[in-house]
């Protein structure tokens, strides 16, 4: 199996050291890991892609490259240059440091960079490991991440929905929970939630030249969330697993603002002359 690793933490983040590790156990002896990962740090840019400057990209090692550009764009830059000639069975994006469950989902770059292998039409995942005060003193933070993952991936492998036939084609979202390996209490397959009660914000700050700026804040991270969703799951010792696709659209609203608007007149404007 070739798999092509990201991540929006950079090169040279842990968790993309904890992810090699892991598509190393998946490719197998006779398989090729390729890493293409942003140069710098791209947490919470999503999706986004660089579309309006170029994106420079710079070849480290054998299979191992930097670009100056979001996880979508190392994904892109994968399947388009680096890998064109030999493209990628799976991608894999992570393992972030902290968690993607509930609303940081919409945020995330881990998430953003599965996202893309998935409408070029790749099977992918997205990995994050929760973090936490049982996860502060341990020695290797990715601990549930490192032993489990391969594990988890595998079962996604042999067991998940990798159908492209749909306009768009599903990712996985695997967040590990917030406490030591050996208190992962097993896998769930659980909806994307949201914590109550947890934003972001703006923090405003006024530099010593008088010029004004602003450091955006994150909510917090143990706030609870409706029971069976991914974040009360990862609460509670889970591995969660959730079949994500790129569409927006609420599918349950559809029939009835289709009864309430399809072929309603639009207003117009009689014309002079004209009766109105």
């Amino acid at each position: 199996m070739r798999i092509l690793i990201t991540n929006d933490d950079g090169i040279n983040a842990p968790g993309l050291e904890v992810l090699s590790q892991i598509a190393g156990q998946l490719a197998g002896p006779q398989g090729e890991v390729w890493t293409v990962a942003p140069a710098f740090e791209q947490s919470g840019v999503a999706h986004c892609i660089s579309y309006t400057h170029p994106t420079m990209i710079a070849r480290l090692s054998e299979r191992r490259y930097a670009a100056e550009g979001s996880p979508a764009d190392c994904v892109l830059a994968a399947i388009a240059d680096v890998m064109a000639r030999t493209p990628p069975d799976l991608v894999l994006s992570g393992v972030n440091r902290g968690n993607n469950s509930g609303e940081n989902a919409m945020y995330s770059g881990t998430v953003g960079g599965a996202m893309e292998a998935a409408l070029q039409g790749l099977p992918a995942v997205a990995l994050s490991q929760y973090l936490g005060p049982r996860t502060a003193d341990l020695a290797d933070p990715f601990e549930a991440a490192r032993t489990h993952g391969a594990a988890v991936i595998q079962r996604l492998l042999d067991h998940g929905d990798w159908t492209s036939d749909e306009d768009f084609r599903l990712f996985y979202n695997v967040n590990f929970p917030p406490c030591p390996s050996a208190e992962v209490r097993g896998v769930r397959v659980a909806p994307q939630g949201r914590r109550q009660g947890a934003r972001f914000g703006v923090v405003p700050y006024e530099a010593p030249n008088g010029r004004r700026f602003m450091w955006v804040s994150g909510g917090s991270q143990q706030a609870p969330a409706r029971a069976g969703s991914d974040v009360a799951v990862n609460m509670e010792g889970y591995v969660s697993v959730t079949p994500m696709r790129a569409d927006l659209t609420c599918h349950a609203s559809l029939d009835g603002l289709a009864r309430a608007l399809n072929g309603a007149a639009a207003p117009c404007v009689a014309e002079a002359g004209e009766p109105g």
